[in-house]
């Protein structure tokens, strides 16, 4: 595949880049819920004008990434599923949502993965993971009320993403996500005990709506999502594997602490 971008997505695809010769992914733009740079938003669209333009002409499908953020679903009152309409609550939902009709309107072969919250190494600092595990080791902690997260780790990710392309999904837009919506207090409570700090909470008011998001048509898609591990108590999994080696050892249900694969190049072989 060619890897347009250079990003935390972007170097987490590579071990599978030789892979799907017939596809490009657009790893690029804006990576930030919270921006609202018309200018930034700009660039991305005219980025992803350029690849699709490029895909129509040779035929290749082109692997774009949107978002199943509270942005794009924090409306909905049922779980968020992919062939509901949607009324995007923030600039960068608004954005991602015209980016994906820019692109079905391309004549471009497609595919559209909406993605939950990703957690890996050497994620943005600015990203909610490095924000919150900064903010518990200085002991004060800034929680919006109501927030929640889908966590999903980035090597699950790139393991679905790599089955969904083998398969020759296109023309689609898929939640991929965990399915499970994680109260961002309950992800403190995670990380500083695993830590072995004691936090204080500064709560802040704000409108988040918590949303769950459906991933019916990703388990038709890829019925190996399954062995992933996904569920209730998925997104600890996610973290502890987020965090330094000298944070305090898990303890606790077997499920949650199993063996994984550690690169997705491995996972791709399951």
């Amino acid at each position: 595949m060619e890897i347009v971008g250079n990003g935390f997505l972007a170097r987490s695809l590579r071990p599978i880049a030789e892979r799907h010769e017939d596809t490009v992914v657009v790893a690029a733009g804006v990576s930030w819920a919270s921006g609202t740079s018309a200018a930034d938003f700009a660039r991305e669209a005219a980025l992803l004008r350029r690849v699709a333009d490029d895909c129509a002409a040779t035929g290749r499908r082109l692997l774009f990434f949107s978002t199943s953020s509270t942005g794009m679903y924090g409306l909905a009152k049922a779980p968020a599923r992919e062939d509901a309409p949607v009324a995007p609550c923030t600039p960068y939902g608004r954005h991602k949502l015209s980016l994906e009709e820019q692109l079905k309107a391309s004549g471009a072969p497609y595919l559209i993965l909406r993605l939950g919250h990703l957690v890996g190494p050497d994620q943005p600092p600015h990203q909610l993971l490095p924000v919150l595990l900064r903010q518990v080791r200085e002991g004060v902690v800034r929680i919006h009320r109501n927030a929640a997260r889908d966590l999903l780790a980035v090597d699950d990710a790139v393991t679905v993403i790599d089955r969904l392309l083998a398969r020759g999904v296109c023309g689609e837009t898929v939640n991929l996500a965990s399915g499970h919506a994680v109260p961002v207090e309950r992800i403190v409570d995670h990380l500083a005990r695993r830590l072995g700090t004691a936090v204080r909470r500064e709560y802040q008011e704000s409108r988040a709506v918590q949303h769950v998001i459906s991933v019916e048509k990703l388990y038709a898609l890829v019925p190996e999502v399954a062995g992933l591990g996904f569920g209730p108590g998925y997104y600890r999994q996610v973290l502890d594997d987020f965090l330094p080696g000298d944070s305090i050892p898990a303890q606790g249900d077997p499920a949650t602490l199993r063996n994984r694969p550690t690169t997705p190049a491995q996972r791709s072989q399951q």
